[in-house]
């Protein structure tokens, strides 16, 4: 059981994090937004490229999170080590591959997602591709680390780093971007530096014998056949939804790309502020990652029901607060960045219309699923994730963007019909028992 004490102890340091990891890449976006549009909107396209890649990490961290939580629940600590050692492992190599193909391919890769853009946001893109896919292998460390101190219910650590990682970034920028003039180049290398520091100070703590879960010797790092199929059994199918999610958005911001370069700089910022307002949500989603999986180790499915309603009511409320920060926010927040008169006005109309959707479908869309994935559920939530994405966020969003006069409304209906719904499909689901049949430690 876990008290409401426990509770407020996970889910603080964890929504703080997610929202200093989630200004890492707001703070480039605005920040470079005082150079020209073309700038801005260089950098937004490669943002959701390099979220493609954040997310797979941080779904593959999120599989050794669920099973290193059963170990835990199950009294196998030993076992919950030899996960967390894979998970690093794993993790780190393939950042590793990810970082060579992207810096060696970034132009033709930017050339067939998004097309034909602008010479200068090309241009501005190419660099920002290149500087930020050297951090993969920093960033997947990080992920790796952070999720395994969240499955011991510790997430104070991570979030520390987090905040020491945002602070660095924010002055790196400053003084790159400003004092320097290096531009997009600046807020690329300052991106960087700031996370190979957090994953460096992670590694340190985790590298101490007394931690609840530690680095082993080297030889722990090699691959082990069956306790990487059990964590990928898990872990896979939440990298491949959340890549295809991803994925989807690219092929959505490549859409997006075909409407000029207003469009594609309110897109940046109007993005921008709904990943601020969805980050505290994000983190009640992962903190259920903890408490379910640890529930589902000791074999009580109704004990992690019961928690999987009380975090999706808990994240109703958090992503109320956010919402109205959001609406009452965003026309002070506009004034701050480069864009035109008619993007900024469309800026505030898209962030009122999805902070009130937001609110009533996105934590029954994207909260409860992840205590179906703690049980093991991942298959059904992946194959429901995976063709709402691409049937409504992408496939009605280019049928709206190109065959309507509503432009960039359409890109936004098209998001938030998908919430609507994946919030019914797993709504249902949880009614049913067949997510309580799943066994991740078998």
């Amino acid at each position: 059981m876990f008290s409401k004490k426990d509770i407020r102890a996970l889910l603080w340091p964890l929504i703080l994090e997610q929202v200093l990891t989630g200004l890492m890449g707001v703070a480039d976006t605005f920040m470079v937004s005082n150079v020209d549009e073309a700038a801005v909107s260089g950098v937004a396209l490669v943002d959701s490229l390099n979220l493609l890649v954040m997310y797979f990490f941080s779904a593959l961290a999120a599989g050794g999170t669920i099973v290193c939580s059963q170990y835990i629940g199950h009294e196998e600590p030993d076992q919950a080590n030899r996960a967390s050692n894979q998970v690093i492992g794993a993790s780190f190599l393939l950042a590793a591959a990810a970082t060579v193909v992207l810096a060696t391919l970034r132009r033709p890769v930017l050339r067939l997602i998004f097309g034909s853009v602008e010479p200068a946001v090309m241009e501005a893109a190419q660099i920002y591709l290149l500087v930020t896919a050297l951090s993969y292998p920093a960033l997947a460390l990080y992920s790796a680390s952070a999720a395994l101190y969240r499955a011991v219910g510790n997430s104070r650590r991570p979030m520390l780093v987090a905040l020491v990682a945002d602070i660095l970034n924010v002055i790196g920028n400053a003084v790159l971007i400003f004092g320097c003039g290096m531009g997009v180049l600046g807020a690329a290398l300052a991106t960087l530096a700031s996370r190979i520091v957090s994953a460096a100070v992670m590694l340190w703590y985790q590298a101490k014998p007394d931690q609840a879960i530690s680095l082993g010797p080297w030889r722990s790092f090699l691959p082990d056949g069956a306790m990487l199929r059990r964590i990928l059994r898990v872990g896979l199918p939440s990298a491949v939804e959340n890549s295809m999610f991803q994925f989807g958005k690219l092929v959505v911001q490549s859409t997006v790309s075909m409407l000029g370069t207003t469009a594609i700089a309110a897109q940046a910022v109007a993005a921008a502020l709904d990943s601020c307002a969805g980050m505290p949500g994000q983190a009640v989603g992962i903190g259920l990652l903890t408490v379910a999986g640890q529930c589902m180790g000791r074999g009580s499915a109704d004990e992690a029901r019961r928690y999987i309603r009380m975090f999706t009511r808990i994240s109703f409320v958090i992503i109320l607060t956010t919402a109205l920060i959001s609406c009452f926010g965003v026309s002070g927040i506009v004034r701050l960045t480069a864009l035109t008169d008619e993007g900024r006005v469309l800026v505030c109309q898209l962030t009122w219309f999805v902070s009130i959707m937001r609110v009533i479908f996105w934590p029954s869309a994207f909260t409860l699923p992840n205590g179906l994935r703690a049980a093991g559920d991942v298959a059904f939530t992946m194959w429901i994730g995976t063709a709402s994405m691409w049937v409504l966020r992408v496939g009605l969003c280019w049928t709206l963007c190109r065959y309507t006069p509503i432009g960039l409304w359409g890109v936004w209906i098209g998001w938030t019909t998908d919430w609507v719904f994946r919030a019914i499909c797993f709504r249902v689901r949880l009614r049913g028992h067949k997510w309580e049949l799943h066994h991740v430690l078998e």
